[in-house]
């Protein structure tokens, strides 16, 4: 008995590790976790308390049921004596089973109407923000309010999809969470977002914000939030979307007033910088060297950094399209391919596509020496 129990305490001791490295992340899930997130607006809460009270409902309707038939079925079985009635109908009766479950569903109807109504209330917006859901990141576009005119995409972090295609990630609080630019807005102000999609139907959510909004291509759809705390919080898309689906995460930075103007000042200084001009000639050196940090942002997440691709997505190195003609190159980022398996790109600049189509006919063992000019993306765009 006791070699058995060191047994059982050795084989813990190797996989207890792993777990007790993972703990609570504030603002997304739990370790363990049974409960509705912790809520961080008016909505959220009020959407746990109607969780709460449907459920404390449902249960005191469930005993009173059941409490009366097995009362009914043991107190008066035939092994008691009893003999059983013999009636077909009685008004009373149907009165009331027609009456108390119909008053208790608009009961609860009316106490879920006034957070449903407030839900669909996106009027009086101080920040307007556009959701765009693509196979499989977010893009955000700020179009009202302070900050308008800023527009980023919002990617799963490299390391985290790397750790993921191990096999073996190491444990972290955050996995699969993590990404390059999350959505920074200020804590009470109310945001107005509206979603969409380039592609497939997409979901956009954030479990401690109480908002879930569909994105479909081609169709608008808003929601709001106004969160009452400073923090990161987290959530996913939550459509089935594709073979990503599971590396396409949120992250919303909540943060003051004053750092979100610092922010929105940062991000348009970054903007300025980056902006470029398409009919500048760039040299081979420059557009590699451009096209390796959009490579490493927007496509090592499928691809692989290697450029080996994985499962059903396509190796670059060595591929007879990135190795050929441009133009089909440049058709295929600008309007996907195999039914959106590849999505198209067209959210990148001119001057990036071209970068990086220079950059994967000229990385691994690609050497051809070509390269793509901005201007030739313009061009292919109309």
């Amino acid at each position: 008995m006791r070699s058995a129990v060191a047994a059982l305490a050795a084989a813990g001791a190797m996989v207890a590790p792993g777990w007790a490295q993972v703990n609570d992340l504030p603002g997304g899930p739990a370790v363990n976790q049974l409960n509705l997130h912790a809520p961080a607006t008016r909505i959220a809460a009020d959407i746990a308390w109607l969780h709460w009270m449907m459920l404390i409902i449902c249960l005191i309707i469930f005993v009173a049921v059941f409490g009366v038939m097995f009362y009914s079925i043991l107190k008066h079985r035939k092994s008691l004596g009893h003999k059983p009635a013999h009636f077909h109908e009685s008004v009373s009766v149907e009165i009331a089973w027609t009456l108390v479950p119909f008053l208790i569903v608009i009961g609860m109807g009316a106490m879920a109407t006034r957070t449903v109504v407030a839900q669909k209330d996106t009027s009086n917006a101080d920040l307007t923000i556009k959701v765009t859901g693509y196979q499989w990141k977010w893009g955000y576009d700020y179009l009202k309010g302070e900050g308008e005119g800023i527009g980023f995409l919002s990617t799963l972090d490299v390391a985290h999809r790397v750790a993921s295609d191990s096999g073996r990630p190491e444990p972290m609080d955050d996995y699969l969470l993590k990404v390059d630019n999350p959505l920074v807005v200020p804590v009470g102000k109310k945001v107005r977002i509206i979603t969409t999609a380039n592609d497939v139907i997409h979901a956009w959510m954030v479990p401690a914000f109480g908002v879930k909004q569909d994105a479909i291509p081609g169709f608008v759809r808003d929601n709001w939030f106004r969160a009452e705390k400073t923090g990161d919080f987290y959530g996913q898309c939550v459509e089935l979307c594709g073979k990503e689906h599971a590396y396409m995460p949120i992250h919303v930075k909540v943060v003051t007033p004053q750092e979100y103007t610092a922010w929105v000042e940062a991000q348009r200084k970054a903007m300025q910088a980056a902006a470029d001009d398409p009919t500048k000639t760039w040299t081979l050196a420059e557009l590699v060297a451009r096209g390796e940090q959009v490579y490493a942002a927007n496509c090592a997440a499928c691809h692989r950094a290697d450029g080996k691709g994985a499962g059903p997505i396509k190796a670059l190195d060595g591929s007879a399209i990135v190795t050929g003609d441009p133009a089909a190159q440049i058709a295929i980022l600008l309007n996907g391919a195999a039914n959106g398996a590849m999505p198209a790109w067209r959210q990148l600049s001119d001057t990036e596509i071209a970068a990086v189509v220079t950059y994967t006919k000229n990385a691994w063992s690609n050497a051809t020496g070509k390269l793509v000019q901005p201007a030739e993306i313009v061009a292919a765009r109309k």
